[in-house]
């Protein structure tokens, strides 16, 4: 039991100091506004108990003028506090539209305040935060309730402020008129609707964290049932309808769930308003029998069914809003889980500046490396030395570990074991981002930016120019066929938000190659350059790479042999680790894995030659 109370304790602690950090997120979103709105809402809060107050006067002075004729003296103070029940009722209209409006406004100032901070730690965790499962239940989940669900907080807080004026000013009007018990027996009787509340909160709240991951399965199937880069594929296999079924049955399960969760709250609230209206019963009947049995006027009895309107109103408000604020803390949980992640990787605190221009190269000295959660590491013992100066090809089966050399060279991941060496110095004694602005990478899946020509390709730099641009472009291959572009460079790229030029995959392939140029680094590292270029481009593409590699640190992973063989020096890798290397003549020679390969894929070649097919290309001299 003691256990369980301290966690209790524990969790209630937690979730106020949420709901405190939220709080100070809308203060610093935009104080100016955040004040401006906390004194309008005080100013309505007072609004209603003035009215109730005005309303007795009202009464008794309409009461009183009856039958006395229309003189000034006589309706004088009726005409009176109506004129000032007219003002207060236009006072609370132009509060409640100035109170929208900025509100309105601050809510715009902490949403994008939310958004900037999310950004800041998205480019701040590790890469490998993007491919593990912590991805999709923190980053995904916060980004996309963080911005509605501050904005609900929001507007929790400004209805507790209110309304919580509201009643304070009420219950003292109870108090001073009737009884001190009145105010606190209208709040007592909601305290098992906030109960509740909270209770379906934490339930819902646990079922939505528990269902989160079969919940991102609907979601996929749909995305795939419905998005224009599966459809293709979908349509062939007649994959649609079954897919479509699955989402209805994954969908079904969690309707029901849900479904079970709401029942069991209607069957709480139903008990929870039963009390409310048993206490509401008896204060209506304490009334009944002060009315009858004593003194009183009608400005009394409109003053009290005003004030115990208004404050049963503004009790189940408060209960609600208070239950609305505390689901929503719940929901925050993720973001600042999320913005509490530290990256592993960390700066050292006297970094070496990266080498301008390598002298020696790329080093991997007994690198082992495992992905989290891997059942087996992708590099073992890994020995390996990319020369400057030279054009190094990596080969081997999928799975053999070389994409994972390009991560653990610009750092994303930390070997397990051994250590990798630029010009002999650990890449971890290097500031982070000074390393990768010492680094071009062409990944093996490269972003299709929807944007112009211009633009996907200068991502790469923001600084170069248009010429810098377009000489990438051209060693890429890709200038000729942007030039035909509608607009050319200005063409926007992709069907996603514009009527724009949508390219091949090759062309694609070359617009990111161009990215890849367009960084003038001493380290050029691509993965599958020419998978989606037909043999003849291939010949044509080597040649202009070989030229841009001059003088720097260049490595090509390929599949393709006839890439391959135009290295200088080729290393074959197998199960983690680097099993043959040398230049294409001496792999031959040496009559190994690198050796079967080729002619293998030279057999076939020759087989298909007969369909047309390009045989390979002759080896370099």
């Amino acid at each position: 039991m003691a256990g369980s109370r301290s966690q209790v304790l524990s969790t209630a602690r937690l979730r106020v100091g949420h709901a405190a950090r939220a709080m100070r997120m809308v203060w610093v979103a935009a104080p100016g506004l955040a004040a401006t709105w906390f004194t309008l809402l005080a100013l309505q809060g007072v609004i209603p108990a003035a009215i109730v107050y005005t309303t007795k006067h009202v009464v008794d002075s309409a009461n009183a003028a009856i039958g006395g004729g229309l003189t000034a003296e006589n309706v004088g103070p009726a005409v009176f506090w109506a004129g000032v029940m007219v003002l207060l009722v236009l006072a609370q209209r132009l509060l409640g539209a100035a109170t929208g409006y900025v509100q309105v406004a601050h809510g715009e100032s902490v949403q994008d305040k939310i958004k900037a901070q999310i950004h800041a730690k998205a480019v701040e965790v590790d890469y490998a935060f993007y491919e593990s499962p912590d991805y999709h239940d923190k980053l995904q989940h916060s980004n996309g309730q963080a911005g509605t669900r501050a904005l609900s907080l929001l507007q929790n807080v400004g209805t507790l402020i209110r309304d919580g004026i509201s009643f304070g000013s009420i219950a003292v009007l109870l108090a001073v008129q009737y009884a001190a018990w009145l105010p606190v027996a209208l709040f007592v009787g909601t305290l098992p609707a906030l109960w509740v509340v909270s209770r379906h909160n934490d339930r819902y709240t646990t079922w939505w964290r528990n269902s989160m991951a079969r919940r991102r399965w609907a979601d996929y199937l749909d995305l795939v049932v419905i998005y224009p880069d599966f459809a293709a594929e979908v349509r062939l296999f007649g994959a649609g309808r079954p897919l479509a079924e699955q989402y209805q049955i994954a969908r079904k399960a969690l309707r029901e769930e849900r479904l079970h969760l709401l029942r069991r709250q209607s069957v709480a609230s139903f008990g929870a308003a039963l009390l409310g209206l048993l206490t509401l019963g008896a204060i209506l009947a304490w009334m009944a029998r002060r009315a009858f049995g004593g003194p009183g006027t009608l400005g009394d009895l409109a003053l009290f069914y005003q004030a115990l309107n208004q404050g049963l109103g503004l009790t189940r408000s408060l209960m609600g809003g208070a239950g609305q604020m505390y689901a929503n803390t719940l929901f925050l949980e993720d973001l600042f889980r999320f913005l509490d992640i530290e990256p592993a990787r960390k700066d050292p605190d006297e970094p070496v500046p990266v080498p301008r221009q390598l002298t020696d190269g790329i080093t991997f000295d007994d690198v082992t490396f495992s992905y989290p959660g891997a059942n087996r590491p992708s590099l073992r013992g890994l020995d390996l030395h990319i020369p400057n100066g030279k054009v190094t090809a990596i080969v081997g089966a999928n799975g053999a570990g070389k994409s994972t050399i390009l991560k653990l060279m610009c750092r994303f991941y930390e070997p397990s074991a051994g250590r990798v060496l630029i010009d002999g110095t650990d890449v971890r004694d290097f500031a982070q981002r000074d390393l990768l602005d010492h680094v071009s990478v062409l990944f093996q899946s490269p972003v299709h930016y929807q944007a112009p020509a211009v633009d996907n390709i200068r991502f790469a730099d923001l600084e170069a120019t248009d010429a810098e641009v377009i000489e990438a472009s051209k060693a890429a291959g890709a200038h000729a066929f942007i030039e035909r572009l509608p607009n050319g460079y200005a063409t926007k790229l992709g069907k996603m938000f514009y009527e724009g030029g949508e390219l091949s995959g090759g062309q694609w392939q070359r617009v990111a190659l161009a990215r890849a140029y367009l960084r003038r680094t001493p380290i050029l590292a691509l993965d599958e350059p020419t998978s989606a270029m037909d043999s003849w481009s291939e010949m044509e593409w080597f040649e202009r790479f070989r030229a841009l590699a001059e003088g720097r640190t260049a490595v090509v992973i390929t599949h393709r042999f006839t890439v391959a063989m135009q290295a200088d020096v080729i290393h074959v890798m197998e199960d983690g680790q680097v099993v043959e290397s040398g230049s294409h003549r001496e792999l031959l020679a040496l009559g190994g894995r690198y050796a079967q390969s080729w002619s293998e894929q030279t057999r076939r070649a020759e087989n298909a030659a007969g369909d047309g097919s390009v045989l390979p290309a002759p080896e370099r001299a």
